[in-house]
């Protein structure tokens, strides 16, 4: 089954694809520099919190590498003084690309950590150089087998509660928000991962997915992942999720996340929390699929989570192809980018992340099992999946 892929690199070379043409254009980009890197990031030319943390630690990584490779040393690699005030500079300036994704955090700190071992180890520059590098590497190429896992643990949970109460197990129609598929992460995905597991079972009926504007990731990035697989599937608009649930039969809500508070508190993108209310109300399973590094221990609930707000103009643009369709002088379908409010709006709303309270899921899952609310509380115990 083919599978798009959001990074791909070959002979130290680093590219991805530029999601902000999709799906009418497919364009993979060179990412050269650090600061493309983070302007990458922060345009969201790429975005999904696990790829986000890739991307940065794989240029990190190059940066590196190229200092090592040159015939003529830059000052960073003089020393390991020099050598840590250069990493912890760049580290901290990828840091601040994308607040709300925990995964960037999360691989920044076992980059410090890395440097900071390293150098206790009283370690020539060129050696902690090589573990920084070989760190970077590893912190992208894990993901895509502990996306697996996570997609295994939560279908196959998925499919026993269904069955343990009356169902087949069979033909699960499941809802999910966003994209959270291989352009999110380094491939399979997270909660479009477990939609993708259960077609592989045979255990999918239909995937459904929310347009999720204003960036549209829905009706541009999972309506395409899931037409290049050939599974299933149902396009539905932000507000019709109320009316979804009244007349056909959604078997479970699975949704990404960008930070999981200590108690279950979850951020995820904005209309998450809609879908949990509306899940809540008809009794629906809201399933919450994430790699241990999205679970911040250091932040106790949502309240603590920082919500990045992007600029109010955004919210009033889409881009898209020109209907019918027409070629541009490259051959390309031309996109434009157009206004669909009156322009000059003085108010506007546009943060990038809603907060699902912990009392509004049902399970959270990474790539160690699942967790589940004991009956009557309203938080998680995550001590068993972290």
């Amino acid at each position: 089954m083919h599978m798009l892929t959001s990074i791909r690199t070959s002979n130290g070379k680093i590219e991805i694809i530029d999601q902000l043409l999709l799906p009418h254009t497919t364009k993979y980009v060179e990412i050269t520099s650090v600061e493309e890197a983070y302007d990458a990031i922060k345009d969201m030319k790429i975005r999904g919190a696990p790829a986000i943390a890739s991307l940065a630690s794989l240029a990190f990584a190059a940066y590196i590498q190229s200092g090592l490779d040159s015939a003529q040393p830059p000052a960073f690699l003089l020393s390991p003084e020099s050598l840590s005030a250069q990493v912890i500079h760049k580290l901290d300036y990828l840091s601040d690309a994308r607040p709300t994704a925990v995964n960037l955090g999360a691989a920044i700190r076992r980059l410090k950590a890395v440097l900071q071992s390293s150098t206790d180890a009283g370690k020539s520059v060129e050696l902690i150089a090589a573990d920084l590098i070989s760190e970077g590497k590893l912190i992208a190429d894990e993901d895509f087998d502990r996306n697996k896992r996570m997609a295994e643990h939560g279908g196959e949970w998925l499919a026993k509660l269904d069955r343990g109460s009356g169902g087949s197990g069979q033909e699960l129609n499941v809802l999910t928000v966003c994209n959270t598929g291989s352009l999110a992460t380094s491939g399979y995905g997270t909660a479009l991962g477990l939609i993708t597991y259960l077609h592989e079972q045979k255990k999918l009926g239909k995937a459904y997915y929310t347009q999720t504007a204003p960036y549209h990731q829905g009706s541009r990035l999972t309506a395409l992942e899931l037409k290049t697989m050939q599974i299933s599937s149902v396009m539905i608009c932000d507000t019709m999720v109320g009316s979804l649930f009244q007349h056909h039969k959604i078997h479970a809500v699975a949704v990404g996340a960008d930070r999981i508070a200590r108690n279950g508190d979850t951020a995820n993108k904005i209309g998450t929390y809609n879908a949990a209310v509306l899940a809540a109300r008809h009794k629906i399973p809201f399933i919450v699929v994430a790699p241990i590094s999205t679970v911040d221990l250091d932040t106790p609930d949502g309240s603590s989570i920082p919500i990045e707000h992007r600029k109010q103009l955004e919210a009033c643009l889409v881009r898209g192809a020109v209907h019918p369709f027409e070629l541009d002088d490259e051959g390309k379908v031309r996109q434009e980018t157009v206004m669909i409010t009156p322009s000059g709006l003085e108010g506007i709303y546009n943060p990038s992340f809603d907060v699902t309270p912990a009392d509004l899921i049902t399970a959270i899952v990474t790539e160690k099992g699942v967790a589940t609310r004991k009956e009557g509380q309203t938080s998680f115990d995550l001590s068993g999946v972290v």
